[in-house]
């Protein structure tokens, strides 16, 4: 069955998880957040005293993740960990366990079958080259290092956390670029723009602009009878 896949692939805090949720709401598409899934892994690896770099046991866990969407709510094992999985240490986490090519394939499957009629929006890393290699509209949305380590940083102010438990911007700005370098060099699936898809770079844009941009290559490249603009 042809369903149309818009997949959406950036770096880190460039703002693509905001962006794909509002262009899926936009079309009365399916949304997948597979960051979520990885950081599921870590966070279920943390709390089972598993070593991050333990290959065959994290992937063991990936494979039975008890992982429950419910709207805007994440459960593991039953817990709400909708805010617990957005903490740095998870990030930090998703982002060394997502290298691990069992890892991977124990996910891929699970992201696959999130695709449903009347289509999907799908944000990530490898969206656009593994996951969903013949999607519809490819799209990287990108921003300079500064800029992401500005948002990830404004996001820590308002989530409250305590100015001397705030880390110092320029710290913020290094980890960006280090977590870039290793999800860039992975052997397996590395962070990289598709030859076919469309750059969005998020700067100097507003979530409104970005998301606009989005839809714009989306009007372009999927036939209207795709999808019906809410």
């Amino acid at each position: 069955m042809n369903i149309p896949v818009i997949a959406i692939d950036g770096p880190s805090a460039s703002g693509k998880g905001t962006v794909a949720q509002r262009v899926a709401q936009a079309l009365g598409f399916h949304f997948l957040d597979s960051g979520a899934l990885y950081r599921l892994t870590a966070l279920a690896a943390l709390r089972a005293q598993v070593a991050l770099d333990d290959e065959p046991a994290v992937a063991t866990l990936a494979a039975n993740l008890p992982a429950e969407f419910e709207g805007d709510r994440i459960r593991l094992s039953g817990d709400d960990v909708t805010a617990a999985i957005r903490s740095e240490e998870v990030g930090v986490g998703a982002s060394k366990v997502a290298a691990l090519p069992a890892v991977r394939a124990a996910l891929l499957d699970r992201q696959r079958a999130y695709c449903r009629l009347p289509g999907l929006v799908a944000d990530g890393r490898d969206m656009g080259s593994v996951v969903f290699p013949e999607a519809a509209v490819k799209v990287f949305l990108t921003a300079s290092a500064e800029a992401r380590a500005a948002r990830r940083h404004k996001q820590l102010i308002e989530k409250g956390m305590p100015a001397n438990m705030l880390p110092l911007l320029q710290d913020v700005v290094r980890e960006m670029r280090e977590r870039d370098a290793r999800d860039a060099a992975r052997s397996v699936a590395p962070l990289k723009q598709c030859a076919d898809a469309g750059l969005v770079d998020t700067t100097e844009l507003g979530i409104d602009e970005a998301v606009a941009a989005v839809m714009d290559l989306v009007r372009r490249q999927l036939p209207k009878r795709s999808f019906s603009e809410g």
